[in-house]
């Protein structure tokens, strides 16, 4: 189990990502814009780099929703491969069997 901080650190940080998207994404349509000076763009990428670091989402990890777990993570569950594999044992996954041949 991953330590709680690691945990709150991962939820603050997507709240942010969340609070700066559409002024990001604003500020990277100005940017993609050619017909703009050199020194409108330079100015475009200070305000830009002014943002949050941890508001990129670049920054956010995937995380087990059950124990944090960073490693081994199955998007389309949003489970790490060990509470998964208990779930599906437990028959919690509908359609989810497991392999046998």
């Amino acid at each position: 189990m991953s330590r709680l901080a690691i945990i709150n650190r991962e939820a603050k940080r997507l709240k942010l990502v969340r609070k700066h998207a559409r002024k990001r994404a604003e500020l990277k349509k100005k940017l993609s814009d050619l017909s703009l000076s050199a020194d409108e763009r330079q100015a475009l990428s200070k305000k830009l780099q002014k943002l949050p670091r941890n508001s990129s989402p670049v920054r956010l990890q995937n995380r087990c929703r059950l124990t944090g777990r960073p490693h081994g993570y199955y998007r389309k569950f949003g489970l790490s491969r060990n509470k998964l594999r208990e779930a599906a044992m437990r028959g919690d996954v509908p359609g989810l069997v497991k392999a046998s041949w």
